[in-house]
């Protein structure tokens, strides 16, 4: 796959996401991650190369990849943006059933080797419980491409959340985990992923939506009744 083009057309099934869909002829999760990490040990790289290392799993599998960032305690001061664009550009695409494109220039963005080798190390974790849990069910819910770019609209949906730079707990692991468990899905055809990575969804424009209409101090004083503050 050509990494400033868009994925391979759809299969003959008519599948938009399909090339990148097969767990058949997919690597492990946690095989892509060692490869990346691999790479940061050494120097920064671009999505450029990234998206080169990810051939056969393409776009959905960098959106996931962004977005696991956000999924760890580890801060990412100014990152939110960028990788929330990103995320935006290519769940708008696959929303409008075209093929994902990005820029020369956000491809030629370097990330930095060591806060991402750090993340991704965090995430490991992460990575093997969606191995033990991703599988092919409620297939109903991808039968079809109309299905499958509806599903890229929440991924938008979050990735504006996640361009949103609020000094808010949760304001960014909430998109973040919308974004993995609708991607997740995605890639291995895991209807209640999806459905999940919904829920998540709702709950954070509920979260986005009670910080627009009461304030940060609100939010906080809410969090800290539950139990989340200091």
């Amino acid at each position: 796959m050509a990494t400033g083009a868009g994925p391979e057309p759809p299969s003959p099934a008519g599948h938009l996401l399909q090339p990148i869909l097969d767990p058949l002829r997919a690597r492990k999760l946690s095989d892509e991650f060692a490869l990346i990490l691999r790479e940061f040990e050494v120097e920064a790289v671009t999505l450029r190369e990234v998206m080169a290392l990810l051939h056969g799993r393409g776009y959905v599998l960098l959106v996931m990849l962004l977005a696991l960032p956000f999924c760890t305690p580890i801060p990412l001061p100014g990152l939110s943006t960028p990788l929330g664009l990103i995320i935006a550009l290519i769940g708008g695409r696959l929303a409008l059933g075209a093929k994902p494109w990005l820029p020369a220039r956000l491809l030629d963005v370097r990330l930095p080797p060591n806060v991402f080798a750090k993340v991704f190390s965090a995430a490991r974790k992460i990575v093997l419980w969606f191995e033990k849990l991703l599988r092919p069910r409620m297939l109903w819910v991808t039968a079809s491409p109309r299905l499958e770019q509806m599903h890229a609209i929440p991924i938008v949906l979050c990735a504006l959340m996640l361009l949103l730079p609020l000094p808010v707990p949760f304001s960014n692991i909430l998109p973040a985990w919308g974004v993995l468990l609708i991607a997740g899905g995605l890639l291995e055809r895991d209807g209640r992923f999806i459905i999940a990575g919904y829920v998540t969804t709702a709950i954070g424009l509920v979260f986005f939506g009670a910080i627009a209409f009461l304030g940060k101090e609100a939010v906080d004083v809410m969090w800290r009744w539950l139990g989340f503050g200091d």
